[in-house]
């Protein structure tokens, strides 16, 4: 898995509509692939718990090519001949953003769940609570973080980076909707620990 995102990685960045922007989606998932390495040989996970962390990061690594907001699924649902999907439902701005926000939710449920019970010894109950929690927690901190950064930046990478495409209510939408998924995510989580996180 380390292996396919050093290989998306340079996929990611070659030809990207803003290269600069896209480095700063792309430079801390280099800067934490040899922390990850240490991690993983520390605090061992399950195979499908690495599996969405890798498949989140790729996700990640695929959207900066296009800084998020210019993802073109609208194209591309085009060439197979299907209507606009941000003419079918109505959409007023690019909601890849929200997609990777969801799949965030989504995605870190197992993995966070299955950490707290082999290392900090909860039961699978509080595990999945601090699961919902951590993906509340760290929205907030994403959204803080991506606001501070945005200071420093010129207007046009600002907004390009942050990806809000006008709506001032971006970053608490963002966190809901990872909520969400969080959420959707528990009966999946529910099943993998049943099954046994080995």
């Amino acid at each position: 898995m380390l292996a396919v995102i050093v290989c998306a990685i340079p996929l990611s960045v070659i030809g990207a509509i803003a290269p600069s922007i896209t480095w700063l989606h792309v430079g801390p998932v280099i800067m934490l692939l040899p922390a990850t390495v240490l991690f993983l040989r520390r605090w061992p996970m399950s195979n499908r718990a690495a599996g969405c962390i890798a498949g989140f990061v790729l996700l990640h690594l695929f959207a900066a090519h296009w800084t998020y907001s210019f993802v073109p699924y609208d194209d591309w649902l085009a060439v197979i001949g299907w209507d606009p999907l941000t003419q079918l439902l109505s959409f007023e701005r690019n909601m890849f953003d929200r997609l990777v926000h969801f799949a965030f939710g989504v995605l870190a449920i197992i993995p966070c769940a299955e950490l707290t019970i082999r290392y900090c010894d909860l039961s699978p109950r509080k595990a999945a609570t601090g699961a919902v929690m951590f993906v509340l927690t760290f929205g907030a901190i994403y959204e803080i973080f991506e606001w501070m950064l945005t200071i420093g930046l010129s207007p046009e990478q600002a907004g390009t980076y942050n990806g809000e495409q006008g709506d001032i209510f971006d970053a608490q939408k963002d966190m809901a909707i990872a909520a969400l998924g969080a959420l959707i995510a528990l009966p999946w989580l529910r099943q993998h620990l049943k099954k046994g996180i080995g």
